[in-house]
């Protein structure tokens, strides 16, 4: 069986897949590879919160070439649409110029996009995302849920009553007359891809995962991303930027509150996992990054 042309690493936020992708690029090298890190994160594209949303240091990206990390300004809005047309184009320029590419990320959506060719749904219509935005502040997400119920029985059940984004934007779909029921075979969980794809899943078991991300967000803390927010804030972040994780709790300075939708998030990340279909499951508890890039190295060969 020919090897693929894409290694693709998926996985809930702390579970290490930085790490494991840059041990596992130096075993391509040793190949004769030339491996490039393509990011699938909704939200490490923007300049100035590197930190807030764990983007590759300089140090990491020193042993691992990374695109599609850092190049929007914090005003800009994006959508996986737009991310969807870059992803493809560095994907394909890499495999024409002779390189691996490794697709690393968190954001489940991204993540099938950069690998298939998705229907994609439209951006919200103009100034429906900051009318429900003030809505939110205004009424709090379990009011807002208790709209989209009416409005749609089926959506509302799928969402939890505190997931402000996700009631946010069914609302915006729902104004726009976009919001339709999607079956158990929707085009984000097939196999299909637009190149030969290894889908490997990183996982950990559930308590050390909580305590990776506390101490990931605690160092985050020492590092300075109160700082980082606020001048992300001050610079008119924009409402996409706005939603990295913790970015409001940091705001008002309640870290215990990042944590705990941190935690949460990492839960629903999971959820996605097992649905993706052709996915490799590897468990990384107690395991080192190297040995862990092993198993996938040796998958892939």
């Amino acid at each position: 069986m020919p090897r693929t042309e894409v290694i693709a690493l998926f996985g809930p936020t702390g579970v290490g897949k930085t790490d494991v992708a840059i041990e596992l690029a130096r075993r391509l090298r040793e190949l004769g590879e030339r491996p490039v890190a393509v990011s699938a994160d909704a939200l490490q594209v923007y300049q100035g919160l590197e930190t807030l949303t764990g983007a590759a240091r300089a140090d990491e990206r020193a042993q691992l070439e990374h695109r599609l990390l850092s190049f929007l300004p914090v005003d800009a809005s994006f959508s996986a649409g737009q991310y969807a047309e870059l992803a493809h184009a560095e994907i394909d320029g890499l495999l024409a110029g002779g390189a691996r590419p490794i697709l690393v990320g968190g954001t489940g959506l991204y993540l099938r996009a950069a690998l298939a060719e998705l229907s994609l749904r439209p951006p919200p219509p103009e100034g429906a995302r900051e009318r429900w935005l003030t809505e939110l502040e205004r009424r709090g997400a379990p009011a807002l849920h208790a709209v989209l119920r009416e409005r749609a029985p089926w959506a509302a059940e799928e969402i939890d009553p505190g997931d402000r984004q996700r009631i946010v934007r069914a609302l915006e779909l729902s104004d726009a007359g976009e919001l339709e029921p999607r079956d158990s075979d929707s085009e984000l969980w097939t196999t299909e891809m637009r190149r030969s794809t290894l889908l490997v899943g990183l996982v950990l078991e559930r308590q050390q995962l909580y305590e990776r991300i506390d101490a990931r967000v605690d160092a985050m803390v020492a590092a300075g991303v109160e700082e980082e927010v606020r001048r992300a804030n001050a610079a008119g972040a924009s409402s996409t930027a706005r939603k990295a994780l913790g970015f409001e709790e940091l705001l008002t300075g309640d870290v215990e509150a990042m944590k705990r939708r941190t935690r949460n998030y990492a839960r629903r990340q999971l959820t996605w996992m097992r649905k993706l279909g052709a996915v490799h499951t590897i468990d990384a508890t107690g395991r080192e990054p190297a040995d862990v890039a092993g198993e996938i190295l040796a998958l892939w060969r």
